[in-house]
């Protein structure tokens, strides 16, 4: 997961949290997605660290 860069999109982000791809997008737009997602344009990008931190990766 530390290889992904410093932001991932949804989906990659969703199959790590094991949520669906179309599920993930609800969530998005909602505000409801398990970690705090960035509005880039017409994208959702996800800071790795933030997913790091909900899996309690060190």
């Amino acid at each position: 997961m530390r290889e992904l860069g410093l932001t991932t999109d949804v989906e990659t982000a969703a199959a790590i949290l094991g949520i669906g791809r179309t599920k993930a997008y609800a969530l998005a737009r909602t505000g409801e997605f398990p970690v705090r997602l960035l509005r880039v344009g017409r994208r959702y990008v996800v800071p790795v660290q933030a997913i790091l931190n909900i899996l309690a990766v060190e």
